[in-house]
């Protein structure tokens, strides 16, 4: 042991009972773990303290000789004796957020940006060890790091993409957490999943989808009085159009307007303009504010590109279908996918690994809880229920991809939720050898 990790060891053993309650003492454990910078940062209300690490991780777990690369988490600390929440993100992290779970448990919690994304990407990003074995192995290092510190029981949970990794963390290292509860997570099991347009097909009054699919028609019908005020738009605001151009981003958008409707609520049935009566520019407004074409823009391609990657690579995603639009869409092919690849690098998608994790959520995947939102998209390839787990789904009626919450649910439904898990972290304490 290094000279200063024993006089901070020394310390630590002869402090007082009162002093290892301070932030200090949770410091000093910090620093003696192999792998964690840290530096304390503002803490959330509640929490004694709060600290974001760089967790050094290999590139590769399975050959650490090519390198490593550091992980930010961040660290919200209510109590050593209290259970930790550990959040698995999807995307990036820039900052500390607390999730709700972490709060009806009084948890401390641990917010894990994913590998190849914000601050956590390699200094070479070889998109080769961008997959979900190495994703999960990064949260399963982590786990085994801070577990030294927290012993009460792990629970882990995640939002959207993030609540896909809950999903994956818990099929490859079952034993992690006591529990897991992955919000509106899809499990996509094709490149285009098919249960998506069955959802957009069916959803909502009759009225309401043709609506939507009239306001699709005006705008690809009055392309060449769109195109031009979007050029405007998109010039004001910035954008850049080099991986699409602005008419294929036009066209997705259009096409994307169904699944961005129900998923975020940007917008009511009754808040659709009439598309044939209507002015187009007060269609067009709408449609920017349900869609528009940020998501299509060159900062977008970048900033998701892992995603799209993991997309096209592992984890399945959507089309759209164009039955409706025959002879409208002038820049983009039938049925095009949502997927954009970095670089355009083809879509090599093994269906595998999302086959197996189907078969396991319906057959072994207890102790696991379900929260999805009836009217988001994404809940029409959430993992369907099944009487041969121990597991919960909660599919919140009127509720989207940001509002299917449990603060959100019937007070019948939300005590079910947090007995259930109390008993199953309860149950995994009892277990522990």
């Amino acid at each position: 042991m290094h000279p200063i990790h024993r006089y901070l060891s020394l310390l630590l053993f002869l402090a007082p009972t009162w002093l290892l309650a301070q932030p200090g003492a949770l410091e000093v454990k910090l620093f003696n773990l192999p792998d964690v910078i840290f530096k304390q940062i503002e803490s959330p209300e509640g929490f004694e303290a709060a600290y974001e690490l760089q967790i050094r991780q290999p590139i590769d777990h399975e050959a650490p000789s090519k390198g490593y690369f550091y992980q930010r988490a961040y660290l919200s600390h209510r109590s050593f004796d209290a259970p930790m929440v550990i959040a698995t993100e999807g995307y990036h992290r820039p900052s500390n957020r607390l999730y709700e779970l972490t709060n009806y448990l009084d948890a401390n919690q641990l917010d894990v940006e994913h590998r190849y994304f914000g601050a956590s990407v390699p200094d070479n990003r070889d998109y080769r060890y961008l997959n979900l074995k190495q994703a999960t192995a990064d949260l399963h290092h982590i786990r085994e790091l801070i577990g030294q510190i927290y012993p009460n029981a792990w629970v882990s949970t995640g939002i959207s993409k993030g609540g896909q990794t809950t999903l994956f963390y818990r099929y490859f290292y079952p034993d992690d957490v006591a529990a897991a509860v992955p919000y509106v997570a899809p499990l996509n099991l094709s490149l285009k999943d098919k249960r998506i347009y069955t959802f957009l097909d069916t959803i909502g009054p009759d009225a309401c989808r043709q609506a939507i699919r009239e306001v699709q028609l005006r705008l690809l019908k009055a392309r060449d009085e769109v195109l031009p005020r979007l050029k405007w738009y998109a010039e004001g605001a910035g954008y850049q159009f080099t991986y699409l151009s602005l008419e294929q981003a036009f066209e997705y958008g259009v096409l994307e307007y169904p699944f961005s409707f129900w998923q975020v609520g940007a917008a009511t049935c009754d808040e659709i303009p009439d598309a044939k009566a209507a002015e187009l520019d007060d269609v067009l407004q709408h449609f920017m504010a349900v869609t528009g074409l940020s998501l299509f823009n060159d900062e977008s391609m970048a900033a998701y590109a892992s995603h799209y990657w993991q997309a096209g690579t592992e984890m399945g995603y959507y089309g759209y279908e164009t039955d409706d639009f025959k002879g409208l869409l002038k820049a983009l092919s039938n049925e095009p996918s949502a997927i954009f690849m970095p670089g355009k690098a083809p879509m090599t998608f093994e269906p595998s690994l999302v086959t197996k994790v189907y078969e396991w959520t319906q057959t072994k995947a207890s102790q696991m809880i379900y929260i999805n939102g009836g009217m988001d998209t994404w809940s029409a390839t959430g993992v369907p229920p099944s009487d041969k787990v121990d597991a919960l789904w909660f599919i919140m009626p009127g509720k989207d991809h940001a509002t299917a919450r449990i603060r959100n649910m019937a007070e019948e439904d939300r005590n079910l939720l947090l007995s259930t898990l109390g008993k199953w972290m309860k149950e995994e304490l009892k277990n522990k050898p």
